[in-house]
C-alpha cells in the first residue's frame, strides 16, 4: 500500500497510464473488427480477425489482473494457479477440437 502522497501520485499515474492502454486496446479491437484496412484474412470479420481480437483481449485482461487486481505483488502460488487455469482451458479446447474433427456418425443422430 502507498504510505506517502508521493507514492499515491505515482500509483495514480500508473493506473491512468494502464487505463489509457486499455482504452486504446478497445479502440484497436473495434478497428480490427470493422475497418477494411485492418482486415487480415478474407473479406469481412473472419478467423484471423477473431484471433487478433482475442490476442488484444488477452493482453488487456493480463494488464487488469496484474495492475488493478495487484497480482504482480502476489506469491508464486498464485502464478501456478493462474498458469494451471490456462493449461486447463487449452486442454478443454483440445478436447473440443477432437470432437469437432471426429463427429458422431450414427443413423439416429443425423436425421
Amino acid at each position: 500500500m502507498a504510505d506517502s502522497p508521493e507514492q499515491i501520485r505515482k500509483k495514480t499515474k500508473s493506473y491512468l497510464a494502464v487505463g489509457a492502454v486499455l482504452f486504446l486496446g478497445t479502440i484497436l479491437t473495434v478497428l480490427v473488427a470493422t475497418q477494411e484496412w485492418l482486415d487480415f484474412g478474407g473479406h469481412g470479420f473472419d478467423f484471423h480477425d477473431c484471433i487478433i481480437g482475442l490476442c488484444i483481449a488477452t493482453v488487456k485482461a493480463s494488464l487488469v489482473a496484474a495492475i488493478f487486481m495487484h497480482l504482480n505483488h502476489e506469491k508464486k502460488a498464485i502464478y501456478w494457479i493462474f498458469f494451471g487455469s490456462f493449461v486447463f482451458v487449452f486442454f478443454l479446447a483440445w478436447l473440443i477440437s477432437l470432437a469437432h474433427g471426429s463427429p458422431i456418425f450414427d443413423q439416429f443422430f443425423y436425421r
